[in-house]
C-alpha cells in the first residue's frame, strides 16, 4: 500500500442572494388539457413539481475537468452512508428514519456517478413504522456482499422493533422480508465476511457491567451462522467506550470490520454524530480481538478546526471503506455543510474522499488540520452528463404510472391517498384526516432538500368546502418544526396562507384572500439558504409575494432535534392544527 495523492480545490464564498422576482410569468407548465375535477372537493389535484437547486458555490467553482466531482456526491439528508461491492458493481445506502419506503439503493461502476436503482425496504412488511417520530425508524443500514454464496445483506436497525437484515441475489430485484436478530442488541449492527467463510456481526451496545456515564457505549462481535441466518456463541465487547476510556469518548458507533493484507481493522464513529463527530481506527490479528486502536486516531474529523474557516465542512465521520480494482482505496462518509457556521436545513450529506494509508499502515483521510475537500479528482473516471451532485433541476409531471424514487411518505406507503393520472399527468392528494404533526400517515409526499439556495413551483387544482380543507406545499423537518404554505379557506373567503407548524397546533404568518377562481393555484418557494420567500399566482396572473424572509433556522437541525434534514413536497388535509 502506498501513500495516496489527490487534487481538491476549496474556494469561492457563499453569497445568499434572492433568486426570484415578485413578478414572474409563471405558466409554462400549464397544462393544456386540464380534466373535468368536478365533485373532487376532498382531492388536491397537482399539475406539476419543479426543484431547482442554485448554489452559489457551484456557479463559482466549475469542474476543472471531465474526471472531478463535487462534493457531497449525495447532497440532502442522505446520511449514514454504506458501500460494498462484488469486483464489479458498486451499491451504496443511507438512512431513511421514519420515511417509506426506506433505505435508498445507489448504483454505480466507478464510484464517481451513482444512480438510484431502487429501495431496500420497498414493501410495508419491510418496513413497520406505525408511531415513530421523524428521527426513529431506520439507522444506519450497512450493506456487504458474500461471495461465499453469492448473495447481497443489508442489516439495520428499526428503533422501536430491533435489529434485522434482509438479502437478495440481485440487488436490482426485491429484496427478502426482515430476519430478525433477537441476540443483537443496541444499534448500528455490521456483517463481515471473511474469506475463510465465517461470518459476524459487529454492533454497538452496553459495555460489560454497563455504562458508567452519558454517552458511554461498546462495540461489541457476534459469529453468524450463515446456514441458518441465526447469531452462534456469546457477544463478546471489542471496544469499550472508544479509543481512550479515561477521556470518557461518548456514543462510539458505526461499526464496520475489515480485513486487508492478513489483519483486522474495526472503524467507528466516536463522539456523537454533530460538531465532535470524528471517526477511529482499531487492529488486530482476530475478528474476536484484542484490537489496538491506531496511535495517531482519529482518521477523519473537522471537529477541532477554526469555527469562521470560509464554507466548512463539519460533523465529518461515520465512514465506511472501499477498494476499486485499481488498489486504489475510497471512503464514504456523512457530514455537514452550515452556512457561517451557524445552520442548514440540508441534514447529514454522503462525502466521497481517497483514502491515504500510514506508514505503518493504517488508513486515513484527514490528518491534523486537513479540510474535506468540496472538488476531487478521481483519475481515469469521466463524470457523466447527469450526475448526483452539483446544481440541478428536476420536473416531475406525473406522467409516469409510478413516482420518481426521489418522492417518500411519512411511516408507511400512504396508499389510498394518492393516484396518478396519465395523459395529462396529474398526482391527486385525497385530504388526510391527519395534520402533518401527528404521528400518523399524512397526506404528505416529499423529496429531500439537496441546496441551500432553491426554487420549487407547483400547480394545483382544489376546491376547499370548509376552512379545515387545505393542500399545497410542505416544508417539513419533523412533528415539530414546518412552514405549510396552502391554499383554504377562512370566514367564506378563498384564501392562501403560510403558517409555521409546531408540535401543539399553528401560527399564520401571513394570508392574502383570493377572489373567485376555478380552483387553480400556483405557489412557489425561494431559498437564499437562511430565508425562505413564498410566491402565489392565479389563473394566468403574475406571481404575487405572500411572505418573504422567512427565517429558514426554524428547520435547522441547529434549531430543533433529529436526524434528518428539510423536506419539501405537496400536502393535502382535512384536519386543522
Amino acid at each position: 500500500m502506498t501513500k495516496c495523492s489527490f487534487i481538491s480545490i476549496l474556494s469561492g464564498v457563499v453569497l445568499l442572494i434572492s433568486s426570484s422576482s415578485a413578478f414572474i410569468s409563471c405558466n409554462s407548465h400549464s397544462k393544456e388539457n386540464r380534466p373535468n375535477f368536478v365533485s373532487d372537493s376532498l382531492v388536491a389535484h397537482f399539475d406539476y413539481f419543479t426543484y431547482k437547486g442554485d448554489d452559489d458555490f457551484y456557479k463559482e467553482n466549475p469542474l476543472p475537468g471531465n474526471d472531478y466531482y463535487y462534493n457531497p456526491v449525495l447532497p440532502g439528508w442522505y446520511s449514514d452512508p454504506s458501500v460494498c461491492t462484488d469486483g464489479k458493481d458498486y451499491f451504496m445506502v443511507t438512512s431513511t428514519f421514519s420515511f417509506f419506503p426506506g433505505v435508498p439503493l445507489f448504483h454505480s461502476t466507478d464510484l464517481m456517478n451513482w444512480k438510484q436503482v431502487g429501495h431496500v425496504l420497498d414493501r410495508p412488511e419491510q418496513l413497520p413504522l406505525e408511531g415513530q417520530r421523524t428521527s426513529e425508524g431506520i439507522f444506519a443500514p450497512a450493506i456487504s456482499y458474500n461471495p461465499h454464496n453469492q448473495t447481497w445483506y443489508m442489516i439495520t436497525t428499526n428503533i422501536r422493533r430491533g435489529n434485522f437484515f434482509v438479502k437478495t441475489k440481485d440487488p436490482f430485484g426485491s429484496w427478502s422480508d426482515p430476519i430478525w436478530l433477537p441476540d443483537v442488541h443496541g444499534i448500528d449492527p455490521s456483517f463481515f465476511f471473511d474469506d475463510d467463510g465465517k461470518a459476524y456481526i459487529v454492533n454497538n451496545d452496553v459495555p460489560d457491567g454497563g455504562s458508567t456515564y452519558e454517552g458511554h457505549r461498546a462495540i461489541r462481535v457476534l459469529q453468524f451462522d450463515v446456514e441458518t441466518e441465526k447469531t452462534v456463541g456469546p457477544s463478546v465487547m471489542l471496544v469499550n467506550g472508544g479509543v481512550d476510556l479515561t477521556e470518557k469518548p461518548i456514543w462510539i458507533e458505526g461499526p464496520h470490520l475489515y480485513k486487508i493484507n492478513g489483519k483486522y481493522f474495526l472503524m467507528c464513529a466516536e463522539g456523537g454524530t454533530s460538531v465532535n463527530h470524528r471517526e477511529v481506527i482499531f487492529k488486530s490479528d482476530s475478528p474476536l480481538g484484542k484490537f489496538k486502536p491506531w496511535e495517531r486516531n482519529p482518521i477523519l474529523t473537522q471537529k477541532h478546526l477554526d469555527p469562521n474557516r470560509p464554507l466548512p465542512i463539519t460533523c465529518a465521520g461515520h465512514a465506511d471503506l472501499i477498494k476499486k480494482n485499481n488498489g486504489q482505496w475510497w471512503s464514504l462518509f456523512l457530514a455537514c455543510r452550515p452556512i457561517n457556521n451557524e445552520f442548514e436545513n440540508l441534514g447529514r450529506e454522503t462525502f466521497l474522499m481517497p483514502v491515504c494509508w500510514s506508514e505503518d499502515s493504517f488508513p486515513y483521510m484527514t490528518r491534523g488540520d486537513e479540510l474535506v475537500p468540496r472538488i476531487i479528482q478521481m483519475e481515469g473516471v469521466n463524470r457523466d452528463s447527469t450526475t448526483t451532485f452539483g446544481n440541478f433541476e428536476k420536473e416531475d409531471d406525473f406522467e409516469t404510472p409510478q413516482l420518481g424514487m426521489e418522492w417518500m411518505s411519512l411511516r408507511g406507503a400512504a396508499n389510498g391517498l394518492y393516484s396518478l393520472t396519465e395523459d395529462p399527468g396529474y398526482l391527486s392528494l385525497k385530504c388526510a384526516d391527519v395534520a402533518s404533526n401527528e404521528l400518523k400517515t399524512p397526506a404528505y409526499l416529499s423529496r429531500r432538500l439537496q441546496h441551500h439556495k432553491f426554487e420549487c413551483t407547483t400547480s394545483m387544482y382544489f376546491e376547499p368546502q370548509s376552512e379545515s380543507e387545505s393542500a399545497g406545499i410542505l416544508l417539513y423537518k419533523d412533528e415539530s418544526h414546518q412552514y405549510l404554505f396552502a391554499f383554504g379557506s377562512a370566514g367564506g373567503q378563498l384564501q392562501v396562507s403560510l403558517k409555521k407548524v409546531n408540535g401543539e397546533g399553528a401560527e399564520t404568518l401571513s394570508s392574502q384572500p383570493l377572489p373567485l377562481t376555478d380552483g387553480s393555484i400556483k405557489l412557489k418557494v425561494t431559498s437564499t439558504g437562511t430565508y425562505f420567500s413564498f410566491y402565489y399566482a392565479t389563473a394566468r396572473d403574475h406571481w404575487k409575494l405572500l411572505a418573504e424572509n422567512v427565517d429558514a433556522y426554524y428547520l435547522s437541525t441547529a434549531q430543533s432535534y433529529g436526524f434528518t434534514g428539510t423536506n419539501i413536497g405537496l400536502y393535502a388535509s382535512c384536519k386543522s392544527y
